[in-house]
């Protein structure tokens, strides 16, 4: 069995999927708050730039791959109409309930799916738009997830990965200090959770930068690869098509 990276560490393919299962399982009642919390509130600005980008139109098919507790669903949801449709996906069991709860709360009638972003059970050439936001990251294998989002993109649909990406190099050691002092003690004061913020900080940095992202993608099949990144490079927003 290959070997893959877990934060800094190094650890079993399959090990990662439970870890990262775990990292989900304790976050998953204060996600949302602590987003806001971590971004100032900006993480909704990029997720509404995300969605624009896509150039959904009424009528669309959406797929929400990774959706967690729905913010995206919810925003492409209000962009397709009711003759649209969006699934969200996550393939964790306690983020997707919390995300199909607070759907309905909000009366969003959106479909919800328990599948891994590397195996997506939707036939080929279905979906208008395919966007992952915050969830490439965790996924081990990075490139299979990209062919198979690709595979089930109509021709001419677009594939959005929106994720952290690589800081300006003048703002990195702000950005570090933040990342490995404040963070994991956000995460211990408001979640109880230190150590899960802790990898956060920790993914990110080795994640794939804009440039690497990009080359991926074209690998995996998509063309016309572009990004854009927000917050000096805090997160970045790649955008491919399948032609």
């Amino acid at each position: 069995m290959k070997n893959t990276n877990f934060g800094y560490q190094n650890v079993p393919e399959d090990e990662k999927a439970r870890r990262v299962a775990g990292v989900f399982d304790s976050v998953a009642s204060r996600y949302d708050l602590m987003n806001d919390l971590m971004s100032a509130g900006l993480h909704r600005l990029w997720k509404r730039f995300a969605v624009a980008q896509s150039f959904v139109r009424p009528g669309a098919r959406v797929l929400d791959v990774a959706g967690g507790t729905g913010d995206l669903a919810r925003l492409f949801a209000r962009r397709v109409g009711t003759k649209g449709e969006v699934i969200l996906t996550d393939v964790n069991a306690t983020m997707l309930a919390t995300g199909r709860d607070r759907l309905l709360d909000e009366g969003w009638m959106i479909p919800v799916v328990r599948c891994d972003g590397e195996r997506l059970p939707f036939p080929s050439d279905r979906f208008d738009c395919v966007c992952v936001g915050f969830g490439l990251r965790n996924m081990t294998r990075k490139e299979s997830a990209l062919a198979e989002m690709r595979r089930v993109l109509r021709p001419g649909g677009r594939l959005l990965v929106l994720e952290f990406s690589r800081v300006w190099r003048q703002l990195a050691p702000l950005y570090d200090a933040y990342s490995f002092q404040v963070l994991p003690r956000l995460g211990r004061l408001v979640a109880n959770n230190a150590e899960s913020y802790r990898y956060l900080a920790e993914s990110i940095r080795v994640h794939p930068g804009q440039d690497e992202l990009k080359r991926m993608m074209e690998e995996a099949g998509l063309e016309r690869v572009d990004y854009f990144n927000l917050a000096a490079g805090v997160v970045a927003l790649h955008r491919g098509c399948k032609l």
